[in-house]
Order: structure tokens, then C-alpha cells, then sequence
């Protein structure tokens, strides 16, 4: 059993090198193969309408696939987010509908006390306003 869990180890690291390597190579390719589309883009540009043109040109292009990569990081990073909460509720909603928590809750406020308790209610709650604000504001900073 011990000798399969290792073999199938081995089997899948392989696997993964081989396709890390292959992924290499693609990349490598795609940047060869981009660098002389704008080589020759840019000896067109040049050849055609002059140095100055050919150079601004070329910068446009590359601000242009600047924004759309940007475009894409925004829609993700918002994703992400988007995720990340909705996971975040659903582990409260979770929690709360947990009936261990509920019956737990129920014996500490038999053992503390009710009017011992809405004080201690009180500051959490008050500490909970606080560090959501205090986060809030974080969040809103702007990116150095």
C-alpha cells in the first residue's frame, strides 16, 4: 500500500514536470513569436510614415494590451472578492443554523446570566463596530 501511494507520487510528479516544461516552451515561443510580430510591425510603421510614427505606434499598441490586461485584473481581483464573501456568509449562515452553537449559546447565557451578559453584549458589540470600521477604512485607502 505504502509503495503505491509512493509510485502514484512519482507517476504524478512526472506528470507535472512534463507539463510544467511544455508550458515552458509555449511561453517561450509566444514571446519569440510576439517580439517578431512587432519587429516587423514596427519596420512597416517605420518604412511607411517614419521613425517618430513607427515608435508611437508602437507605444499605443502596447498601452492599448496595458488596459485590457488591467481590465482583466479588475474583473478577476472583483471575482475573487465577490467569492469570498458570499463564502464568508454562508459560514455564518452555517454556524448560526448549527444546533451544537445554538444549544452551547443557550448553556452559557443559563450559566452567566442575562443581566449579567447584555454588558458583555454591549462592548463586543461595540468592539465589532469598531474593528468593521476600522477595516472598511483600510479598504478604502488608496494603493501605494
Amino acid at each position: 500500500m505504502f509503495q503505491r501511494m509512493i509510485d502514484d507520487f512519482k507517476e504524478g510528479t512526472g506528470t507535472v514536470v512534463r507539463l510544467t516544461s511544455l508550458a515552458t516552451a509555449v511561453a517561450l515561443s509566444l514571446f519569440i513569436t510576439t517580439s517578431f510580430l512587432c519587429a516587423a510591425a514596427f519596420v512597416f510603421v517605420l518604412r511607411r510614415y517614419g521613425l517618430i510614427e513607427a515608435c508611437l505606434t508602437g507605444a499605443a499598441v502596447f498601452f492599448v494590451v496595458t488596459l485590457i490586461a488591467a481590465g482583466c485584473y479588475m474583473m478577476g481581483k472583483k471575482k475573487v472578492e465577490a467569492r469570498a464573501t458570499e463564502t464568508t456568509r454562508s459560514a455564518a449562515q452555517t454556524a448560526l443554523g448549527d444546533p451544537m452553537l445554538v444549544a452551547t449559546g443557550i448553556q452559557v447565557i443559563r450559566a452567566i446570566g442575562v443581566k449579567r451578559l447584555i454588558p458583555i453584549l454591549a462592548l463586543g458589540g461595540l468592539a465589532l463596530g469598531l474593528l468593521a470600521s476600522r477595516n472598511n477604512a483600510a479598504d478604502q485607502a488608496p494603493a501605494e
